[in-house]
Formats: structure tokens, sequence, C-alpha cells
């Protein structure tokens, strides 16, 4: 197996990560992040609550990784989809 199709075959793996989600009462299904992004949120949630960084700060953060988790996201599920097509 080509390290290129090893790469393609994890990437399914990464869908199946962004894919879980929850029922929350009155917002419906919630998309939850895998495990290592929460503790990353809660790492950033504890460093605004110490007051090492300040919350504007904290927003910026999050909402840019936020955004780039999203766009990551989309990038592999167009591939896991174009495997399966193949």
């Amino acid at each position: 197996m080509s390290t290129l199709t090893r790469h393609l075959s994890g990437s399914r793996e990464m869908v199946r990560a962004y894919s879980r989600r929850v029922d929350v009462p009155f917002l419906g299904q919630v998309a939850v992040p895998p495990p290592d992004k929460l503790a990353y949120y809660a790492g950033i949630g504890v460093l605004t609550a110490l007051q090492v960084i300040e919350w504007p700060l904290a927003l910026v953060i999050t909402a840019g990784h936020v955004l780039a988790d999203q766009h990551f996201s989309g990038l592999v599920k167009g591939v896991g989809e174009a495997l399966e097509t193949a």
C-alpha cells in the first residue's frame, strides 16, 4: 500500500471523528468535536477563566480554530467521497 493510499484511507477515520452528533433539548442535533479538540477548547476556557489571556483574544483564537476545523473537515469529507466512488 502506498503512502498516498494509506493517507487517504485514514481520511475516512477523520470523517467519522467529525460526524459525532448529540441531541440537545431545544437545539436539536449538535455536532461534537473529537476529544482532543474538546480538550483544546477547555484549555482556552481555563486560561481565560484564570485571566492568563483576555476573553476577546480567547474568542478570536477559538473562532479561528473552529473555522479551520470546518474547512479541514469539508476537505476530508470530499476526499472520502472520492475514495468511495473510486
